[in-house]
């Protein structure tokens, strides 16, 4: 693709040189007006000029060198018709006058004719029309000629200014060159087009949006390796408890052990796995018009084994039935709710109850699940939602990605969290914008 400055520089000059063009244009017809006006007043004059009384034929002059397209040409006749005087009898003239104007073709090109009743006589002038167009053409092109030896002039001119215009264009690619992923600082603002402006603005956005998706990249990589280190190391250990056991009880329990090991490690991959797909700076589906409630029932209905294997009971409280519209993406809420009833399983002991209810008004919709289990004390409400935390003192086994997992698809939805006391439990409100 050509540059900026070559486009405009041609797109310029063409314009100007069609401007000139039509201003010859305009030049020469004008010209052309003026001159037919004076030299049919010439004619006028030099047909009044001429004899008017009888006189005896002439003999025709001898034709000159010249040619006759740069002639004039008078021919005269009496009353009765005869012709008294032809100053060019070659030419192929009408030999019957036409009172007044007349424009005529020959074979020598049009002519302009002038005739008039002068007394005993009928004198006709006559003039090519090529003396007009020719000093016609001459001042249009007398009046372009120093308006075309300035086209070089101006396209220099043009190409100065079009590169100064260009200058800041060149400082933010070379500014943009000299980033690295490692360092991302803002462009400088300063003096520069009202025009260049937005998009340095607009890059300056893109960067901070970018030096923030990479810093969250390498702490999530960060916190990743730390994490997946434990199980890793303890299901090591436990292979090899699993070589040196010496009795088939020690194998099996060994064996549980690196059972229970792995598991612990492929819900803490999968969970790590959720949360990168629910960043807020990764790829996302197109939002769309989803029921909660047609969510829930699905959520529900997958976690209801793990809540029968741990006695708990787990029901959507109210009418289930009535549609909860959101906008948003289906499958990134259902992980929310998913996580929030499985956190609510697991930290609620056998014989408790897992209740999801849903209610809408007008501006919000909510989805609300409430469990019987220890709940969560004040000071550790805002740090739950942390990556990788888990309380102290906390018995039940898990990863501490759940409630960040929570976190981030609430943030992309503009839904609002809150964590209120049950009595006993706990409750975790989502509160959504209505669309």
């Amino acid at each position: 693709m050509k540059s900026i400055r070559h486009r405009l520089l041609v797109w310029l000059l063409s314009g100007l040189t069609l401007a000139v063009a039509a201003a010859g244009l305009r030049i020469y017809f004008q010209t052309l007006e003026e001159a037919n006006a004076l030299f049919d007043f010439h004619l006028k004059q030099m047909a009044a000029s001429l004899p008017s009384d009888a006189f005896g034929p002439v003999p025709p002059p001898s034709l000159g060198a010249r040619d006759l397209q740069d002639q004039l040409i008078v021919q005269i006749w009496d009353r009765t018709g005869v012709q008294l005087y032809f100053s060019r009898p070659g030419s192929n003239l009408p030999q019957r006058a036409e009172l007044g104007f007349s424009t005529v073709i020959t074979q020598q090109g049009r002519w302009r004719i002038y005739s008039a009743m002068e007394r005993n006589n009928v004198v006709q002038v006559a003039q090519p029309m090529r003396l007009r167009q020719a000093l016609a053409a001459g001042m249009a092109l007398r009046s372009i000629v120093p308006l075309l030896l300035l086209l070089p002039v101006l396209a220099v001119l043009i190409w100065i200014t079009v590169g100064s215009g260009l200058r800041p264009l060149n400082r933010i690619a070379s500014a943009l060159g000299e980033r690295t992923p490692q360092s991302l600082p803002a462009l400088e603002e300063g003096p520069m087009p009202i025009e260049v402006r937005p998009l340095v603005q607009a890059l300056n956005d893109l960067l901070g949006r970018l030096a923030r998706a990479l810093e969250s990249q390498r702490n999530f990589v960060a916190d990743a390796a730390h994490e997946l280190r434990t199980p890793l190391t303890a299901v090591q250990l436990q292979i090899q408890l699993a070589e040196r056991a010496e009795s088939e009880a020690e194998r099996r329990a060994a064996f549980t052990d690196l059972k229970q090991g792995i598991s612990r490690a492929s819900h803490l991959v999968r969970q790590l796995l959720t949360l990168a797909r629910q960043e807020p700076d990764a790829a996302q589906r197109p939002d769309v018009e989803v029921d909660l409630a047609e969510i829930a029932r699905r959520v529900l209905s997958e976690q209801a084994p793990l809540a029968a294997e741990r006695n708990i009971e787990l029901g959507i409280t109210g009418d289930d039935d009535v549609a909860v519209p959101v906008r948003g993406d289906g499958e990134a809420l259902r992980v929310m709710l998913g996580n929030l009833v499985d956190n609510a399983i697991r930290y609620t002991p056998g014989g408790g109850a897992v209740d999801v209810s849903l209610r809408a008004t007008q501006d919000r919709a909510e989805i609300i699940v409430a469990d019987t289990g220890s709940g969560i004390p004040e000071s550790d409400r805002e740090r739950v939602f942390d990556r990788f935390y888990r309380r102290d003192g906390s018995e039940t086994q898990g990863s501490g990605l759940g409630l960040a997992i929570v976190k981030n698809i609430a943030d992309r939805h503009g839904a609002v969290i809150a964590l209120d006391d049950a009595e006993p439990g706990l409750r975790v409100r989502v509160s959504f914008p209505r669309p």
